[in-house]
């Protein structure tokens, strides 16, 4: 039987051919909810079909917004532009029900690295211009505390700063560290929220669920209204990251950079 594009190879399908049994009913709820979003009209209207990576990830774009630019709910997140290293990590931590949503989960459980990898790097590729940032949310003192969490941290709370892992302009560190601007305060909170609570999970050591669990909700709070009220530049490319180790170890990143330079098979 031809393998069909983006399926495990017949190793990888024995691995995990009980899991994938009992995700039959996972795939189906998945079928139905974004069928709902066609019926709606949320979803964008049929292309003509080409076998490219630009096509078949047009179903990406009923939750994630037109060629990755984000929802305008607030929660489903841009993944156009973020870096290949960090899109990549987040596929497989979907996938491998290291973080938990249940439409994300169905849709990749099937998936193997090198779809995942190409699905990442077409979104990386992408280079659109981001909308103003919203009004401010919270009062200035808030703002203040926040901007002081993301530039200096808190030693006293072992907290490293923001700029110090995501880049001094928050725009992030190929390829790895995503950047921080241009995101909403509701989907900041609800991530660090998810680190804080052990909902969402890297490999370890798992470096931001370490520093979400030395947040207080406040400083939370402050951080998110901080940062999504700052303007994105006009092209927020993140700039590679430097030889010096990160001041906090981050599994999925040294798990990543490892497989990044083995030897394709």
């Amino acid at each position: 039987m031809p393998q069909v594009r983006g399926l495990p190879g017949a190793g990888m399908a024995t691995d995990r051919g009980a899991r994938a049994r009992a995700r039959r009913g996972k795939l189906t709820r998945c079928a139905l909810v974004l069928g709902s979003l066609v019926a709606s009209g949320s979803a964008p209207a049929a292309a003509p079909f080409e076998d490219t990576i630009a096509q078949r990830v047009v179903a990406c774009t009923g939750c994630h917004g037109k060629e990755g630019r984000a929802a305008p709910d607030g929660y489903y997140p841009r993944i156009a532009g973020k870096p290949a290293g960090y899109l990549f990590n987040q596929l497989r931590n979907f996938r491998d029900e290291r973080r938990h949503y249940e439409l994300m989960n169905g849709l990749l459980a099937l998936l193997d690295d090198a779809y995942l990898q190409e699905i990442a790097d077409h979104f990386a590729s992408l280079d659109l211009p981001y909308p103003p940032p919203l009004a401010p949310v919270g009062s200035a003192a808030l703002r203040e505390a926040g901007e002081a969490l993301v530039r200096r941290g808190d030693p006293a709370k072992g907290l490293p700063a923001c700029n110090d892992c995501h880049g001094a302009q928050m725009t992030g560190l190929a390829p790895f560290v995503p950047g921080l601007l241009g995101l909403p305060r509701d989907y900041l909170n609800a991530q660090l929220g998810a680190w804080r609570s052990g909902q969402r999970r890297a490999l370890p050591p798992d470096c931001m669920a370490q520093i979400a669990q030395r947040l207080s909700l406040e400083d939370i709070g402050a951080v998110s209204s901080w940062l999504a009220a700052q303007p994105v530049p006009a092209h927020p490319t993140a700039p590679p990251a430097p030889s010096t180790p990160l001041p906090i170890a981050c599994g999925g990143v040294a798990a990543a950079a490892g497989a990044a330079s083995a030897p394709s098979r």
